[in-house]
């Protein structure tokens, strides 16, 4: 994987690859850190306890995160299949509207995509049991992993720290100097959607699994931090950037040579505007399919294509989505024809927009693994009075 491409996965807030950089990568280490040092101010052991626990809750929980929901997900869409149904049919098109809907793709595609139309047609045939498949899919996929990391891993932790508080007051007396329509929606929720819904499970069950009320308030406070940094604040920080540089391409986009030839040559094919009309007339002709435009709205998921390049029926378009995408080019064609240097404005575009990514993953992490459990510590010492893990107060001698 080259450069562009590293750059693209870590700056792409909607997928799960800025959530692994900052969650296991730096988050979880600096939090353990912390979390050692906090609890030393009190007690050396009592600090040990409360890394050891920090570490087996943080890691476990990021093992079922970034992988128990996708492989749930892929053990529900081959149960779906084995029903003679194509999980990749997306719901929406059952709302029919002007310019995409169930009928109305098996109509515009019979002839150009027949297999997928007749996943359509076995889909509209059994609209009930699909429904009943997506919305078990969706259940199982995040009530597990709540159930999992919400109410059992905090169990298992705290039984696992009972044992060890156990052992280590057995050892003082022995070596004193230790040391140490919501189907619809649901159904078709990316992989971060889905973990933010896992995530509002997981909080609360942590939150009702505490060990006493002032654990279900240091609890309640940092899992809301957790899930406004994580899922909230990262794209606000994407905007503004891209709003303050201008920049808005994805790095693969401006390290596209042949991409770039047809922008400096004004042989790029757009759409004509970002009005659905215009957005569909393009997609949908058979002529545009080999288009940069279509090449990368499918990569960055506007639109889904078949392997022939004809797109996909059964999915839904994000049509605002795809038309932002399509006015992001426009504004970056304008741009680069307003500048004096073709050259000098693709090299200063790609420093910026790298710039933006890094800066992004630098300063949501800073904000995730510094100072979220900064204001955890500072609202934890007005709760409690102490430096202390409130679950782990009975472990100080």
């Amino acid at each position: 994987m080259n450069v562009s491409n590293i750059l693209s996965a870590i700056g792409n807030n909607n997928s799960v690859y800025p959530l692994i950089v900052r969650d296991c990568g730096i988050e979880v280490p600096v939090k353990i850190a912390m979390t050692y040092e906090q609890n030393k101010k009190e007690s050396k052991k009592v600090a040990y306890l409360a890394a050891r626990e920090r570490f087996l809750d943080e890691y476990a929980t990021s093992a079922v995160w970034l992988g128990g929901i996708p492989l749930i997900g892929k053990l529900c869409n081959f149960f779906i299949k084995k029903k003679g149904l194509n999980p990749d049919v997306n719901l929406k098109l059952f709302q029919n509207d002007k310019y995409q809907g169930i009928d109305i793709n098996i109509q515009k595609f019979k002839n150009i995509a027949p297999e997928a139309v007749k996943d359509l047609q076995k889909v509209k045939t059994n609209k009930k049991l699909f429904e009943k498949l997506l919305a078990g899919k969706f259940l199982l996929s995040t009530s597990i992993p709540i159930l999992f990391m919400g109410f059992i891993l905090p169990k298992l932790v705290f039984k696992s720290s009972a044992k060890k508080i156990a052992e280590l007051k057995e050892n003082k007396t022995q070596n004193p100097s230790f040391t140490g329509n919501w189907i619809s929606k649901a159904a078709n929720f990316s992989a971060q959607d889905k973990m933010a819904v896992t995530d509002g499970g997981y909080a609360v069950g942590r939150v009702t699994t505490a060990r006493n009320k002032n654990e279900s308030l240091d609890l309640a406070f940092k899992m809301t931090g957790m899930m406004f940094l994580n899922f909230v604040m990262p794209k606000q920080i994407e905007k503004f950037l891209n709003k303050m540089t201008g920049v808005t391409l994805d790095p693969v986009m401006l390290a596209d040579k042949e991409f770039l030839k047809e922008v400096k040559n004004n042989t790029l094919k757009l759409p004509k505007t970002s009005a659905p009309e215009d957005l569909f007339k393009f997609i949908d002709n058979p002529a545009n399919k080999d288009t940069f435009f279509i090449k990368y709205a499918n990569k960055f998921g506007k639109i889904k294509t078949l392997q022939n390049g004809i797109r996909d029926p059964r999915e839904f378009v994000d049509v605002q989505a795809l038309g932002n995408f399509r006015n992001n080019i426009d504004n970056f064609i304008k741009n680069s024809k307003n500048s004096a240097d073709f050259e000098k404005f693709v090299k200063k575009s790609k420093i910026s927009k790298t710039a933006n990514i890094l800066t992004n993953v630098v300063l949501s992490s800073f904000l995730l693994a510094y100072a979220l459990p900064k204001a955890q510590f500072a609202f934890r010492k007005v709760v409690t009075g102490s430096d202390i893990e409130p679950g782990l107060v009975q472990a100080k001698m």
